[in-house]
């Protein structure tokens, strides 16, 4: 089975996701590269692979728009600065 890096990273990481399977989108700023700006929440009741897959699906999605500067990435829990 193939997935992209970054699907196989997530869905690798499902354990540590929490009971809910909770993934938050993240990005970084173009005046502060290391900044962890909230972008959105993956908790539905499909469990951690659903939520996994569908942030890293929106988190790529973003990044290949043309003129994007920042980076998007998901990480597994809840929102936490």
């Amino acid at each position: 089975m193939y997935c992209a890096p970054t699907v196989c990273l997530i869905l690798a990481s499902t354990a540590a996701s929490g009971e809910h399977g909770t993934f938050t989108l993240y990005r970084s700023s173009v005046v502060d590269p290391v900044a962890r700006i909230h972008v959105a929440s993956f908790d539905t009741s499909n469990g951690p692979a659903y939520n996994a897959e569908n942030c890293a699906l929106v988190a790529d999605l973003l990044q290949r728009q043309d003129g994007i500067q920042t980076r998007f990435w998901c990480e597994p829990g809840e929102y936490h600065e």
